[in-house]
C-alpha cells in the first residue's frame, strides 16, 4: 500500500497575544538562533494547549509531536474537542501555515475545503471560480472544461453560476466549493466542518460523494466533523486529537469508541449523607454495563442508572418515579416502581435500572427522580439531573446528518401481506 501523506515529530506553536515577545534583544535572539539553525529558544517555554486552563507563558503548541501515515484510499476522520488542534492540523497538511518543527511527506495534490469561501475570489462568478480552484490546483483549463458540467450540477447553484460569488449565501459558497473540491483530479482531499453549513440534503450528498471517491477512485479523504455518525458511515480510520497531541490512531469504531468514553469531563453523580434524616436518594449515578461512570453514551449502548436509597421510616406504599426528560425538558418516558418490591439491607435499598441499547435516539436529555406515597406526599425529589446524552454512532439513521427523528428508536416488525 502506497503512502499518501506521512508526518514525522510535527508541532506547531503559536504566541498567545502580542507578536513579538517584547523586546528587541529578546526578538535579536530569536532571529540569530533561527539564522544558525538552532531551535528557537522560546519554544523550549511552550506549554500544553489546554484551552481551560489559564497558562504560566504566551507559548501554547497547538499541535505537538504528531506522527502518523495516511495510505492511498485511506479515509481518516479526526475528532476532538474544540481547541484540539484539527483544523490546524489540516490547515499544515494543506500547507496553509508551515509547522514549527517536524517534517511532512504528501504524495499528490492536495483539494481542501478548510473554510467557507476557500480559495474564492468574492468578485469572480462561480464559472469563474472554478477555473480559478483548477488552476490552483495545477489542473490543465481542458481538464477542468471535462468536469464543469458536472461540478456546477452537483453544486446545484446552477441558476447563479456566472453571478459574483460575493452575493452567495454561506450554504452556496459551500456547496460550489465542495463540488469544485471533489470533482477536481486531485489525490488528496481534505473537508473541515464546512459541511454543516449546508442543509441536510446537500450533507447527505457530500458523504456520498466522498465515499464514492474513496472507495471507486481510491483517493485519500480527511474529514474533520463533530457528526460522530458521520465519521462512522464515511471513515475506515479515526485519529483522535487531545491538547494538540494523538490521542488514538485506528480503527474508525474503536476511536468513536474511545472518544465517547473519554470525553466525560463532569460525572454527575448525586452523593449524600446517609446520617441525614427521611426517606431520601443517597447515591445516584449513570454507568456502562461494566459499572463505569459516565454520562455519555452510544446509541447501541446499554445505560444503566444505579441507586442507594435511605429510608429510615419505611413506609410499603413509597414509590420510586424517574422521568426522563429531552433537552426542551419535554417528557419521554417514565418509569415507576413500588420500593416494596426492593430488598430492604437495613435501612437501604440499592439497585440499577437498564436502559436498553438501541432505544434512546441521539440527544441530550436530564432525569426528574423522586420518592413519594402517591397522591399524599413526596418524600425527596430532583429535578434535571444527571445529564445524558447519546451519540449516533453508525445507526440506520445516521445518513441523516442529525435531523430529528424523534427520542426514541421504535422496536417494529414488517411483514408481507
Amino acid at each position: 500500500m502506497s503512502i499518501a501523506i506521512k508526518v514525522e515529530n510535527l508541532s506547531k506553536a503559536y504566541q498567545i497575544g502580542e507578536f513579538s515577545t517584547g523586546t528587541i534583544s529578546q526578538d535579536l535572539e530569536r532571529w540569530w538562533a533561527k539564522t544558525r539553525g538552532k531551535e528557537d529558544p522560546f519554544l523550549k517555554l511552550g506549554e500544553e494547549n489546554i484551552r481551560s486552563e489559564k497558562g504560566e507563558g504566551n507559548i501554547v503548541w497547538s499541535l505537538k509531536n504528531l506522527n502518523f501515515e495516511f495510505n492511498k484510499g485511506d479515509v481518516v476522520g479526526i475528532i476532538g474537542k474544540n481547541g484540539a488542534g484539527k483544523s490546524t492540523l489540516l490547515k499544515v497538511l494543506s500547507q496553509v501555515t508551515s509547522p514549527t518543527t517536524g517534517k511532512i511527506k504528501i504524495k499528490g495534490r492536495i483539494a481542501s475545503l478548510l473554510e467557507v469561501g476557500t480559495g474564492f475570489h468574492p468578485e469572480l462568478t462561480g464559472r469563474e471560480n472554478i477555473f480559478l480552484n483548477g488552476a490552483i490546483l495545477g489542473m490543465q483549463k481542458h481538464e477542468i472544461k471535462r468536469q464543469l458540467d458536472e461540478i456546477i450540477n452537483f453544486s446545484g447553484v446552477e441558476r447563479y453560476i456566472d453571478t459574483p460569488v460575493k452575493r452567495y449565501s454561506s450554504g452556496m459558497y459551500v456547496r460550489l466549493a465542495f463540488a469544485v473540491a471533489a470533482h477536481l483530479e486531485s489525490e488528496i482531499l481534505i473537508v473541515d466542518e464546512v459541511l454543516a453549513v449546508g442543509d441536510a440534503e446537500f450533507q447527505k450528498k457530500a458523504i456520498g460523494k466522498m465515499q464514492n471517491i474513496a472507495h471507486n477512485t481510491g483517493r485519500t479523504v480527511l474529514f474533520v466533523s463533530h457528526n460522530l455518525a458521520a465519521v462512522q458511515q464515511l471513515c475506515n480510520l479515526g485519529l483522535i486529537l487531545k491538547n494538540g497531541q494523538v490521542d488514538m490512531f485506528g480503527n474508525v469504531s474503536l476511536a468513536i469508541d474511545r472518544y465517547v468514553n473519554s470525553s466525560n469531563d463532569l460525572i454527575h453523580l448525586i452523593e449524600r449523607n446517609d446520617e441525614m434524616v427521611g426517606n431520601h436518594f443517597q447515591l445516584v449515578f449513570l454507568c456502562d454495563s461494566s459499572n463505569s461512570r459516565k454520562n455519555e453514551f452510544s446509541h447501541d449502548e446499554e445505560l444503566y442508572v444505579m441507586i442507594r436509597i435511605v429510608l429510615p421510616d419505611y413506609n410499603e406504599y413509597l414509590e420510586l418515579s424517574l422521568r426522563l426528560d429531552d433537552r426542551n425538558k419535554l417528557p419521554v418516558f417514565t418509569i415507576h416502581e413500588p420500593l416494596s418490591a426492593f430488598e430492604r439491607i437495613g435501612n437501604c435499598i440499592e439497585f440499577k435500572i437498564k436502559i436498553p441499547a438501541n432505544f434512546m435516539a441521539p440527544g441530550s436529555y436530564s432525569w426528574d427522580i423522586c420518592i413519594n406515597h402517591p397522591n399524599f406526599k413526596v418524600y425527596d425529589l430532583m429535578e434535571d439531573i444527571l445529564q445524558t446524552t447519546i451519540i449516533d454512532t453508525g445507526s440506520k439513521f445516521a445518513i441523516y446528518n442529525g435531523q430529528n427523528y424523534g427520542t426514541v428508536f421504535a422496536p417494529y416488525s414488517v411483514e408481507t401481506v
